[in-house]
């Protein structure tokens, strides 16, 4: 028996539906990461949007600018991985797993 295509829409809504719902849920959501033993931390949403970069004045050297973009970028980078775990395992909850070939966020 071949699948009806007007159930196949309906669950494709109801798909939809449960995406908008992770989406929204994961914008309320947000991880926190630090480099360099607290010099850098940055917050970042399940939606991959950066809320907040926070720096100790303590490693603000203008003598050492590089040293600084490097805990900057490192606290991002890892912020952003962290952001996408996150959302990977909210997405687990309507995919039972399996991997989809694009992201909702």
């Amino acid at each position: 028996m071949e699948p009806d295509f007007k159930d196949i829409l309906r669950q494709a809504g109801k798909l939809q539906e449960r995406i908008r719902e992770i989406q929204e849920k994961l914008s309320h959501k947000t991880v926190t990461v630090d480099t360099g033993g607290g010099m850098v931390t940055v917050t970042v949403s399940g939606r991959q949007e950066i809320f907040s970069i926070k720096l100790d004045p303590l490693c603000v050297d203008p003598r050492d600018i590089p040293m600084l973009e490097d805990l900057v970028l490192t606290a991002v980078n890892q912020g952003m991985r962290r952001s996408r775990e996150l959302a990977a395992e909210e997405m687990k909850q309507i995919t039972g797993g399996l991997p989809l070939p694009f992201t909702f966020t």
